[in-house]
């Protein structure tokens, strides 16, 4: 907050698109305002409103993001990157659970929640006085509230002891700021989601809103909230609601598609089983002066092997920079499994077989990439700016398997309907042609770490199922201590704010 908060309450936001440039917000940037003259109408609250969102998919100069955090940090993936294990140390104390109060990327991950909370707020106090259509005023109302629950969920569930703001703080009194309990947090997230709800459309036309918060949006992150927080009814309550008929098509129109594998194809955005999508165009040009300012997906070029060598009728894998190779423990459970050659990129098999010429070893290097991530040269760039930077791959923050298996959870833990349950679980098993199991704990986390490879999902269910100190011991997570990041170095410095007694601090 110390570091990047001032602009935020002196000046309005920025409104270049950034985070769903293939939809909606795939417009101009304007610059900034002074916030004071600023939201005066209809147009000024959309750019506003735009500006939210923006920060959804923000990558920084320094490549954190909210996935690039939690690949390595979980027993999925290591760090990698070049050799010698200095290539983006932010990323590889994570890997090997190093990090401390000022290496990390704990500063990248609270200056993103806190600036997207900050531009929410502004909204939020700016709306009832402008003039405007009142239904549009309800619904950004609604969609403003939502991702306000986003960035606090993000932001509670990293850092646990957090400042809660609900509208803009005063620049003199920022650094007077102090942390709420977590349980006021989670509340104030409830409370958001469930008022905007009712305010937000049950579905959106893709092709010019594609990327904006639905009803089913807004539930399934509100499932996920009661899921963190062991309420397991009515978890099952609202994700039921998104999910519908195991299997079928929901009152939201989500279905799984048949094909696993298209769920990666980077021309099949906003699918039927997208419930929320983070949104990536090659069109930004993007270049090295700003990597922030780019809206190419950055993993693209991160995750693929570097010194990809092909020879003829190889993968087209555009040589990449080795990051976040697979953990062998993940590849041995995933061998047999349909979704392996959608998940894994296995350059040890494409070298034994001669399919590829070389690749380069990098830093803990097994010979396995993630292939959901890895760039592809019919994706490559040929415009302005910078091709790496200008990957157009979108990623999932909510997907119907995804969804089908927290129900799953939620009524398992919950002593609920175990033939629903049974039912969710086998319909994302079927889908890949597998046969049915039970509905069992053991078999939803195993179904759950399979099918969800690479989402950002695996470190935050070890950590609620309390399993992760005997999953990432082996890393050197430590148990009363990683389950939380530690609060950024910076914002301690001429702050109110304490650092968490985890980390050595007092709150």
């Amino acid at each position: 907050m110390k570091k990047y908060s001032n602009h935020l309450f002196l000046l309005a936001v920025t409104v270049a698109a950034g985070a769903c440039s293939d939809s909606f917000l795939d417009i101009k940037p304007r610059g900034t305002d002074l916030e004071a003259n600023y939201y005066q109408n209809q147009q000024e609250a959309f750019n506003g409103l735009v500006a939210i969102y923006d920060v959804v998919g923000w990558q920084s100069a320094n490549y954190v993001s909210k996935l690039t955090f939690l690949m390595p940090a979980s027993d999925d993936h290591y760090a990698g990157g070049g050799p010698g294990g200095t290539d983006q140390p932010q990323l590889q104390v994570v890997s090997d659970y190093t990090l401390t109060p000022d290496l990390g990327p704990q500063e990248e991950l609270w200056r993103k929640g806190y600036s997207g909370i900050f531009r929410a707020n502004i909204l939020l106090q700016k709306l009832p006085d402008i003039p405007m259509d009142e239904g549009l005023k309800r619904r950004y109302t609604a969609e403003a509230k939502a991702l306000r629950a986003y960035f606090y969920f993000d932001l509670v569930r990293f850092f646990k002891n957090i400042p809660l703001l609900t509208e803009p703080v005063p620049a003199d009194q920022m650094y007077n700021v102090l942390q709420a309990p977590p349980e006021d947090v989670y509340a104030r997230i409830e409370q958001d989601l469930t008022e905007a709800i009712p305010d937000l459309p049950p579905t959106i036309p893709v092709a010019t809103e594609g990327g904006r918060l639905t009803q089913g949006a807004a539930r399934a992150l509100l499932g996920r909230v009661y899921l963190q927080l062991e309420r397991f009814e009515p978890a099952a309550q609202q994700l039921a609601e998104v999910n519908g008929e195991p299997g079928g098509t929901s009152q939201y129109g989500y279905r799984l598609l048949d094909n696993f594998g298209d769920l990666f194809e980077v021309d099949n955005k906003f699918n039927s089983e997208s419930i929320f999508e983070i949104s990536h165009t090659n069109t930004s040009i993007g270049d090295w002066a700003c990597i922030p300012c780019t809206e190419g997906n950055i993993l693209n070029i991160m995750s693929g092997p570097r010194g990809y060598t092909p020879n003829p009728g190889a993968p087209d894998y555009v040589s990449g920079w080795g990051f976040f190779p697979l953990t062998t423990n993940l590849v041995d459970l995933m061998r047999d499994d349909p979704r392996y050659p959608h998940t894994v990129a296995d350059m040890n098999s494409l070298l034994e077989n001669g399919i590829i010429a070389n690749y380069e070893s990098g830093h803990m290097n097994t010979g396995y990439f993630i292939e959901k991530y890895a760039g592809r040269e019919k994706d490559r760039w040929t415009g302005a700016g910078s091709p790496e930077l200008n990957f157009p791959q979108n990623t999932y923050e909510i997907r119907l398997a995804d969804t089908y298996l927290m129900e799953a959870e939620a009524l398992v833990r919950g002593g609920g309907n175990i033939t629903r349950a049974a039912n969710l679980l086998n319909a994302v098993r079927d889908r890949v042609g597998l046969g049915p199991v039970a509905a069992t704990m053991d078999n939803i986390k195993r179904e759950r770490r399979i099918e969800l490879v690479g989402e950002g999902q695996r470190w935050f269910d070890l950590i609620r199922w309390g399993d992760a100190p005997a999953a990432l011991g082996w890393k050197g997570f430590v148990d009363g201590k990683h389950e939380i990041l530690p609060i950024p170095l910076l914002e301690l410095e001429n702050t109110a704010l304490e650092q968490s007694r985890e980390w050595g601090g007092t709150k």
